[in-house]
């Protein structure tokens, strides 16, 4: 029986980096959580334990906070790139590097009515994301959020489906929608203008789940995914996930109390997931975009 190695990668996994921009009295914060992972001629290390090849997870995690220090951080797709393409053209043998950031959001705390100098809050769970994958000739950019918890509270409705004797669901013109929207999108190119990139496609996000009625939150996620596209012509495609946080309606008849659509517990498991991906006909090959272990 003939046995080989098959794709493999290694890395840093969650770097924690903090920098703070003190170039005047109003100080910038950057939280990000950093991952790095290469991909080359590693079959030694695997197969006999010959390391002269393996540019080691330590080297990667100080490469990290070094790049924070040489240059400003900027955009985190942009920091990704250089970490990615240093990796690549600095070893040889390594052929392709991959760098996923989460960015943690700070809000300026407000004193008397003005935002503080150098005082933050942390703005909540949702994350700015990217993953960045850098070969020896070009590079695929994934931006992204996860985290982003929203609910509406009408205009989505879930009935027609098929009923069978495990079926307890009631059919409903008037629910609650909720969900924690994670989304990564993969670009076109990797010389767009990320940040407004970004906050552009966030904005057509929350404004599609606000405004489109729901018949079903698959209906939903397409509305959604459909709309950046229309928009960004610099995606090619987008991949959403969005869980359902359910809200059922409480039964208050034992205390002779009517439920109009009211009172609601919220359950956070189990629950529905819904996933998808939305994307032009005519886009590229995605390549290592999405998957690095690919060959």
């Amino acid at each position: 029986m003939a046995i080989r190695l098959g794709p493999n990668s290694y890395g840093k996994a969650e770097i924690r980096l903090v920098t703070v921009t003190r170039e005047d009295e109003v100080h910038r914060l950057k939280d990000l959580t950093v991952s790095t992972a290469l991909r080359g001629d590693l079959a030694a290390t695997h197969l006999t334990g010959d390391n002269s090849a393996v540019v080691t997870t330590d080297t990667q995690k100080n490469t990290v906070y070094a790049f924070a220090k040489e240059r400003p951080v900027g955009e985190i797709e942009d920091f990704a790139l250089r970490l990615g393409r240093h990796f690549v053209h600095e070893f040889s043998h390594i052929t392709a590097a991959r760098i996923a950031i989460d960015e943690h959001g700070w809000d300026r705390i407000a004193v008397r009515g003005e935002p503080h100098e150098h005082a933050f809050s942390r703005s909540g769970d949702e994350k700015r994301t990217a993953e960045v994958t850098v070969g020896t000739d070009r590079a695929w950019v994934v931006s992204g959020l996860k985290d982003l918890v929203v609910l509406k509270s009408a205009g989505s409705e879930f009935h027609g489906f098929p009923r069978d004797k495990y079926t307890t669901l009631p059919e409903t013109d008037d629910r609650i929608l909720a969900t924690a929207v994670t989304a990564r999108w993969r670009h076109q190119a990797s010389d767009t203008d990320w940040g407004e990139s970004f906050r552009d496609i966030r904005r057509i996000l929350l404004e599609t789940f606000a405004g489109h009625h729901s018949l079903s939150l698959q209906q939903t996620l397409y509305a959604m995914g459909e709309a950046v596209l229309h928009r960004r012509p610099e995606v090619a495609e987008i991949r959403l996930s969005l869980p359902n946080k359910h809200h059922f309606a409480v039964d208050l008849t034992p205390f002779g109390l009517a439920n109009d659509n009211e009172v609601f517990v919220a359950t956070d498991r189990p629950y529905g997931l819904i996933e998808g991906t939305v994307l032009r006909e005519d886009a590229e090959d995605p390549g290592p975009a999405w998957d690095f272990r690919t060959p």
